[in-house]
């Protein structure tokens, strides 16, 4: 559905693009979530236990920066996700300020076990797009992201190379 708003062209331009990336991004969250890959945790959960297998231990303030959350709504996910055996805290041992999130050997156990059917869905899901059409809207996802001006965005700062 495009926007109904009459005014500048750039302005009618982009408000239409804005709505079909959050249509096409909702509508494939809904058919994600279908598969249900992470069955018992929210999505956030699933989140920062796959951060934590893929990058290892962190603190929570960089597990905020990986997912864009806010402080709150990662000490709530972490306080779950340790009420539930999955990860623990421990003082960084240079700055006891700092707390570091890590999986437990259940957390380990379960991401190593719903990863793999995950990723196998999201490929399944964007299989409609071709290698070259998924690479581009990376590229222009990545392009959108950084646009804003926001140089903290740590949700970009990975690079990923394909060999098509």
């Amino acid at each position: 559905m495009p926007t109904h708003f009459s005014g500048q062209l750039d302005q009618v331009l982009a408000l239409d693009t804005m709505i079909k990336l959050t249509r096409a991004t909702d509508t494939f969250m809904a058919r994600l979530a279908r598969h249900n890959t992470h069955p018992g945790l929210t999505v956030t959960q699933f989140a920062t236990l796959e951060v934590l297998h893929h990058l290892g231990s962190m603190s929570q303030a960089d597990i905020c920066g990986k997912l864009l959350k806010s402080g709150g709504n990662t000490t709530l996910v972490v306080d779950n996700l340790e009420k539930q055996g999955l990860v623990e805290r421990r003082r960084d041992e240079h700055d006891r300020r700092v707390v570091v999130v890590e999986l437990t050997e259940a957390g380990r156990a379960l991401i190593e076990s719903i990863f793999p059917t995950h990723a196998a869905a999201v490929a399944e899901e964007m299989g409609v797009l071709t290698a070259e059409e998924q690479i581009q809207l990376g590229q222009l996802c990545k392009k959108l992201g950084l646009g804003t001006g926001n140089d903290h965005l740590l949700a970009f700062e990975d690079e990923y190379s394909f060999v098509i």
